[in-house]
């Protein structure tokens, strides 16, 4: 007989709601953020992420109160896992969720971490502090499991039960628990890692990976701008040849590609190997806004508009399209580059408020006001209903428009 598990979900954002929900179709959960005002807006069934429907039931409690956690024997722990502004890997959130779990661990009970961190930190970091506040032994009276995290906001194919989920866990039959577990809310199948070390690898691999593809293909698209070359149209004539990776040019910002390789860095040069290949990558797409910028005001320059005091208006602030996630968004360094030159910014995202940030406006297209430059930086799907004519309608002059996801047939410039 299966036994009965009580979850408890620890963290509540883009990675820890879709849980909570999806095993509460199945078990008793009590999904717990430090957050209150978070809290409360999903007990009335609201996600002010915007990214799933909410359907609180009998099974599912939301929670701020630690001592809801009390009756659980699963605890899973989704908080998140940034870096600090000299991108070294920070673990407070981890560190600070393993110590709440810690004080209502019993014997049996087994936590997971689905949160990205570098190999080798569930083990080393995070179980010493479950094990000295609980005063349980690893492996004897409590277990422990790793199952990366894999949403991606906004991607309505790719939801939590649609992607192949990696599990492990500390010992043999811990593993076969926390796979059987998963297996009831993934619709697509499980991936049993040989160890936790190997699936938070798997984890921190899989957007380097990416960060290193598009960080050739941006490099490529600056060289090809200098060239005067059309960097869509060498793509697209490329990728006739079958093993060609279809990769685009583009901001690289986010919660996952733009973090995940310093993580990888940190643990390879504490173990005395410095990547070469991933420390490229990094610059090449941390400097790819500076590149926009600079772009920007050579477009306005030739069009013989006054660089101080120009009117700058960007579309798109999050990070990636249809979602209204803006974590380490490079949007704000286009941004922040422009303020440099002593434009004025303003912004339009129709995924955030107005009251967002001082720059943002509602929609340009119901105003009055006229701009310089026009930068499209996200590719929202209501982006790709505009026209170029509707831009000309918003442009002082000459019209400058840098099309940087390249989604429109007509523009002054794409990336």
């Amino acid at each position: 007989m299966e036994k009965e598990y009580k979850i408890a979900i620890i963290g509540l954002g883009y990675v820890g709601l879709p849980l909570a929900l999806a095993f509460a179709k199945h078990y008793k959960v009590v999904g717990y953020d430090v957050n209150a005002e978070r809290v409360g807006q999903l007990n009335k069934g609201v996600d002010a992420n915007l990214d799933v429907e909410v359907e609180v039931n009998s099974n599912l409690i939301f929670s701020n109160n630690e001592n809801d956690l009390k009756k659980s024997n699963i605890y899973i722990i989704t908080v998140p896992t940034p870096v600090d502004k000299d991108n070294v890997p920070d673990l407070t959130s981890l560190k600070s969720a393993s110590e709440l779990v810690a004080n209502s661990l019993q014997k049996g009970d087994i936590v997971i971490y689905e949160s990205t961190v570098y190999p080798g930190v569930t083990e080393d970091i995070c179980v010493p502090i479950l094990a000295k506040i609980s005063g349980l032994s690893y492996n004897h009276e409590f277990y422990c499991g790793y199952s990366p995290e894999r949403i991606s906001p906004g991607a309505e194919k790719y939801t939590l039960e649609n992607v192949v989920k990696v599990t492990s866990g500390s010992t043999s039959k811990v593993a076969d628990l926390v796979d059987d577990l998963y297996k009831k809310i993934i619709k697509v199948g499980t991936y049993k890692a040989l160890s936790i070390k190997v699936a938070e690898a798997a984890k921190v691999i899989e957007n380097t990976q990416r960060d290193v593809n598009i960080a050739l293909i941006n490099e490529l698209a600056m060289m090809f701008d200098k060239m005067d070359i059309n960097t869509s149209e060498v793509l697209s004539a490329a990728k006739s040849k079958w093993n060609f990776l279809d990769f685009k040019p583009g901001l690289v910002g986010g919660h996952c590609i733009g973090v995940d390789p310093y993580y990888l860095l940190h643990k390879s040069e504490e173990m005395g190997y410095k990547p070469t290949l991933l420390h490229s990558s990094r610059t090449i797409n941390n400097n790819v806004a500076s590149f926009i910028v600079d772009k920007t005001i050579k477009l306005m320059i030739d069009a013989d508009k006054e660089i101080k005091g120009a009117s700058v208006l960007i579309m798109g602030y999050t990070f990636k399209e249809n979602c209204a996630d803006t974590r380490n968004t490079k949007v704000k360094d286009i941004m922040d580059g422009l303020e440099s030159y002593s434009c004025r910014v303003s912004v339009f995202d129709p995924y955030l408020s107005v009251d967002f940030g001082g720059n943002f406006i509602g929609s340009p297209f119901l105003g009055e006001k006229r701009y310089d430059a026009i930068i499209v930086a996200v590719s929202h799907n209501k982006f790709i209903e505009y026209t170029t004519n509707d831009f000309k309608q918003l442009s002082n002059g000459k019209l400058v428009l840098l099309d940087i996801k390249g989604i429109y047939k007509e523009s002054s410039w794409k990336f």
